[in-house]
Parts: structure tokens; sequence; C-alpha cells
């Protein structure tokens, strides 16, 4: 496995892969800047940028630890690797942790949307998932995922089961029934949903007029009071700069337009054939977040799945591993070990 700036370096003698690589990615091939909140939050983490797919890198932060169970952490919108800030460097005493960028998203690759927005379909993005771990070495692994990324767990699991040693969702339930079960008050609540699928163009054009404002409304309205504080200005300033792209902002609205549509048809398939989770799943949800308010989280997933654990977290909105980590890892650890290989 190559180091990002060894990697950049091989690539610097081919112009035409250069090209592609900066059409797709947020950093140009040359630009051996890393973010200095990776170096302040993940300082003993390597970097690498590992090819998923043609023209798709993803951006991955790994420390691996000989013996160890490996863990990959995916977070949500609208955010990046950064939201395991509080967590990841605590797991790497007992796991190999991974943490990525999902496709569209953070550093990674933001390839243009088909027209049936299917490479950014759940199961496209979980593909990415496999082939990131496969690189690393890792053909079984815990998942823990949050929003965004839990969604992309989800779609993991029910394809690729032999891969999954456990899975943790923090804050959703299966994509399919949220939509189905909208209301008033959740379309309020989670008015980005329907945003985001409108035609190409339009949320593209709305949100990249101000994404600084954007990212610090999306979290004042979604966090806790109390967890307020956890969101400090280098981090905040990070989710902006990658907001700030347009391909990021494009990326993300391809994300949702696929969970809107080819997620969707997925999802109805699993139903009909009466797909079981057989996965040991946690789910996690903030006490104070609407998806806790709005549905019965552990019954929702016991609907999907055959072994399901739930806790709801006190003072805790939607960004549950950022605004709780303490209770996110009283709930994992015993749970991961669990179900350790």
């Amino acid at each position: 496995m190559k180091t990002l700036k060894e990697f950049k370096a091989e690539q610097m003698k081919d112009k035409e892969f250069a090209r592609a690589y900066e059409e797709c990615h947020a950093m140009p091939l040359f630009n051996d800047a890393i973010p200095l909140t990776d170096t302040k939050y993940f300082p003993d983490f390597t970097q690498s940028f590992i090819q998923t797919d043609t023209n798709v890198f993803i951006n991955t932060l790994y420390k691996l630890v000989p013996g160890k169970p490996p863990v990959l952490l995916l977070h949500g919108h609208p955010e990046t690797h950064l939201i395991w800030r509080f967590m990841a460097n605590k797991l790497t005493k007992y796991y190999s942790v991974i943490m990525t960028d999902l496709r569209g998203y953070g550093d990674s690759s933001k390839p243009q949307g088909l027209p049936d927005h299917s490479n950014y379909s759940k199961r496209i993005m979980a593909q990415d998932q496999i082939a990131v771990m496969e690189e690393l070495g890792f053909s079984s692994f815990h998942i823990v995922a949050h929003d965004r990324g839990a969604r992309v767990a989800h779609r993991l699991i029910a394809d690729h089961p032999q891969a999954a040693m456990s899975c943790t969702l923090m804050d959703i339930l299966p994509t399919y029934e949220m939509y189905e079960d909208t209301n008033k008050e959740f379309a309020t609540a989670y008015y980005h949903w329907f945003l985001y699928i409108q035609p190409h163009g339009l949320p593209e054009k709305l949100l990249a007029a101000d994404p600084d404002f954007f990212i610090h409304f999306n979290l004042d309205k979604k966090v806790s009071p109390a967890a307020r504080h956890r969101f400090s200005e280098d981090v905040l300033n990070e989710y902006i700069r990658c907001f700030s792209d347009p391909k990021t902002v494009h990326g993300i609205a391809e994300d949702y337009r696929a969970s809107a549509s080819i997620d969707i048809q997925y999802d109805v398939e699993d139903i009909k054939n009466n797909v079981i989770l057989h996965t040991p799943l946690l789910v996690l949800w903030g006490n104070n977040g609407i998806v806790g308010k709005l549905w019965d989280v552990v019954a929702g997933w016991k609907e999907k799945a055959s072994n399901v654990v739930g806790y709801g977290i006190p003072d805790c909105g939607h960004f549950v591993p950022e605004e709780q980590p303490e209770f996110v890892l009283e709930k994992l650890l015993p749970f991961l070990r669990s179900y350790d290989k």
C-alpha cells in the first residue's frame, strides 16, 4: 500500500491519468496538501487514495494494528471521515481502524451522475467500500456507520453478508420505509431529502451559493444544544471546504437522487424476496432527533434483520458519533467484541 505522496508521484508521469483524476476529484493530483484537521485529529493514521472503479478514488485513512480485527467507519451528510475524530484513536487500542470519505463526499472522487443515478446507488457505493477493504487485505470486517454511510452499510450487508462481522447503524431507519412514512414533521426536519432529489441543476445552484451558511444551518437545526460545543470552527471549516466544491454538492445530490429512485427499486426487490439480514445489528439514535421521535427504531430494524439491539442516546440530536461519542463507545465496544473473529 502506497502513501498519498508515493501514489501521486507514481502517477505524475501519466498526463491522461492526471487529467481524469482531477476531473473526478476534489483535490488536484499534484497538490500534496493534507488537511490540517487530519494531522491534528488522526496523527498516526496513513492516508491513501484507493481506486475502486474507473476514475474513482476513495480517500482512505487507516491505522492497521497487527492481530486486531478491522473496523470500517462510514460518515454521514454533509460531512467526512472527520466525524470520527472523538472515536477513531480510541478504537485503535482494540481494532485496526479504517475511515473513508464516501463517493461524492470529502476528498473522494465525485463522478458526474448518470441519468439513472446508478453510479451513486448504495450498491455501487457499498462496492467502493468492499474494494477498499480488499485492497487493505480484509475480506470481513465490522462496520460502524452514521446517516448516509449507514445507508451504504445497509446495502453492503444485504449484498455482501459474508463481509460483515457486525454492523452498527446510527440514526436511520431503512430508506424505503422512511420515504413511505413521510409526513409534515419529517419533511420539515429532513427538508434536504426533498431538495437534493430535484432535477440536476437546482440543488447544485442553490446550495453552492453559500456553503458556509448551509453547513452552519444544517448543524444548528439538528444538533442537541448540549453538544454544540463539540463542533469547533476548524472542524466546521473543513466541512465547508469540502462543500464549497461544486462537485461535492453534485455528488451529494446524486447520492440522494439514487436513494429516491434506483435504491428504492433494490429495496422493493428485497421486500418481495423476503430478504432477512443476518448480520448482527446495533442501532443507535439521538433521543432529541427526528428519527427516534417518529419511529420505533429497534422495531423497524427487527422487521429487516434477525439479530438487533438498540439504544436511544440522551442529550443527542442527529450527529450521534460527534455529539455523544462516549455513550457510543460504551455500547459499541462490547457489541464488537461479541462478534470478533
